[in-house]
């Protein structure tokens, strides 16, 4: 799987950061897999945010990014998807931790609450921090767990 890839989405609320976490991706040399939207019109983040997690759950893509107004919706979106861990990052400690406690596999942010500069440098940040791994594995694996048996749980509902 490429590394280098890095799918990328927002809504209305978070083009403008879209667009230039575009770019800083680009002149870093990471492809970019961009699932719109490609304009400012009024769309609904739900679309946008399960286009992307669906991506990365089924491991087509590692890496994603995802921004709408506060980030809240598009956190609430992806992390209804198995294998995702995705972040709703405000600062620097914030990408840092997502990365190496909890392995997030799709940063979150909030197009109307943070400047673009800290934005940046929070996307900066989460590349390149490594997951820890150790102690932290055992924590991931029950959060697999979780979602596996929840997933058993609505197939034998639908029985």
């Amino acid at each position: 799987m490429n590394e280098k890839m890095i799918a990328l989405a927002s809504d209305h609320g978070g083009y403008a950061l879209k667009e230039a976490i575009r770019g800083l991706l680009l002149n870093e040399g990471y492809q970019v897999e961009d699932l719109g939207p490609h304009g400012t019109e009024s769309v609904d983040y739900p679309d946008y945010g399960a286009r992307l997690a669906a991506l990365v759950s089924q491991g087509e893509v590692l890496w994603g990014i995802l921004a709408c107004g506060t980030g809240i919706g598009m956190s609430i979106v992806a992390n209804k998807f198995p294998n995702v861990r995705g972040a709703l990052c405000h600062d620097l400690y914030t990408a840092t931790m997502s990365r190496q406690h909890n392995d997030a596999n799709i940063l979150i942010l909030g197009g109307r609450v943070l400047e673009e500069k800290v934005a940046l440098e929070i996307v900066r940040t989460w590349l390149i921090t490594p997951f820890e791994g150790d102690r932290h594995n055992r924590r991931l694996a029950k959060i697999k767990a979780l979602e596996e048996n929840l997933f058993s749980l609505r197939e034998s509902r639908r029985s």
